[in-house]
């Protein structure tokens, strides 16, 4: 496995005909990414760049390069599920501890008896049982929780309850929750970014490549060339598998694709069948609004990562990604 330097901008690449891909669908991978409003996709084959796009222009008007910030709206979720693994790793917390003993009570608006009930696990895996009905589902104030169910007994994708978790780690460290990411990942794997206030949601920005360093850690199952930055396996395990019932396609924030069933933001349905069926069946994912797209496919080692605005109208537009992986084998297939 290759992995570029820390403190450098370079980054060895491979082609595509040394791999034996079908080349001839490449043209057809880049009109899909021309029409669906991409402004950065990244194929890593053992570490290494062997597709690199870049499209449009960024947020200030200028065009959209290898060196442009992005948002990873929801896929940044997984950054913070390995920042509480590094924080249990440490002995700050357990992740059965109650986010009130950082965060204090009150936190929500249940009655004390219910809000004890819910643990930072239940904050990792969307079953605090907190109401994601409400006007404002991203609205963390104590006055937006709401009790819907007992945690534990429901999943359902609620940013209010998960935001409290960049709190209930900057409570445990005794840290800023930039400073302890940089501490913790971000200088360890040189993937750079900041996280941003954005009205009630804390967004992550950085580049394409700092998404595909994090997609190459977790490839490396939490070890960076010879350092691990994650020592916990059985977290790191955790995080990549399915962590209760309900939702068998989501673990510590990580979407799973290969299961049996699914269940999607703002529904209570559960659907039959792989999360993204034309994907491998081992790849887990980073997904966010618009298309935010960390996929790591261990079987083949393979990353993908795709930055970008809106392709469709979903929520998490996973039909969208099921299109972009259909692409995506027609290359990498011999």
């Amino acid at each position: 496995m290759y992995f570029p330097p820390v403190n450098s901008d370079a980054w060895a690449t491979t082609s595509p005909q040394s791999l034996g891909w079908n080349t001839a669908a490449l043209p057809y991978l880049d009109a899909f990414l021309d029409q669906s409003n991409t402004r950065a996709f990244l194929l890593l084959k053992n570490g290494k760049i062997v597709v690199e796009y870049y499209n449009g222009t960024n947020s200030s008007g200028t065009a959209f390069t290898v060196n442009s910030p992005w948002y990873w709206a929801s896929a940044g979720k997984t950054l913070n599920a390995f920042l509480v693994g590094k924080a249990q790793e440490n002995g700050y917390l357990s992740i059965l501890d109650r986010p009130a003993n950082f965060i204090g009570n009150g936190w929500t608006s249940l009655p004390l008896e219910q809000e004890r009930k819910i643990t930072i696990k239940h904050q990792l895996t969307m079953t605090t049982g907190l109401n994601d009905q409400v006007p404002n589902p991203h609205c963390y104030a104590p006055s937006c929780l709401t009790y819907k169910a007992d945690a534990g007994t429901r999943w359902a994708y609620h940013n209010g309850p998960y935001t409290r978790l960049k709190d209930v780690v900057a409570k445990a460290v005794k840290q800023d929750f930039n400073a302890f990411f940089k501490t913790q990942l971000g200088d360890k794997i040189g993937m750079g970014g900041l996280w941003f206030a954005s009205k009630d949601d804390f967004v992550f920005h950085s580049t394409a490549r700092g998404m595909a360093r994090f997609g190459l850690l977790m490839l490396n199952k939490g070890v960076w060339e010879t350092t691990a930055v994650m020592r916990d396996q059985a977290y790191f395990n955790a995080m990549i598998s399915p962590s209760q019932d309900l939702n068998r396609s989501y673990g510590y924030l990580w979407w799973l694709n290969g299961q049996s069933s699914f269940m999607l933001p703002t529904l209570q349905t559960t659907f039959s069948g792989s999360l993204v069926p034309d994907a491998p069946s081992d790849m887990y994912a980073a997904l966010g609004k618009n298309g935010q797209f960390l996929n790591i496919v261990p079987s083949q080692n393979l990353i993908l990562v795709r930055m970008g605005e809106n392709p469709d109208d979903n929520e998490v537009p996973v039909v969208f990604l099921n299109d972009l992986w259909k692409k995506v084998n027609a290359v990498v297939k011999k």
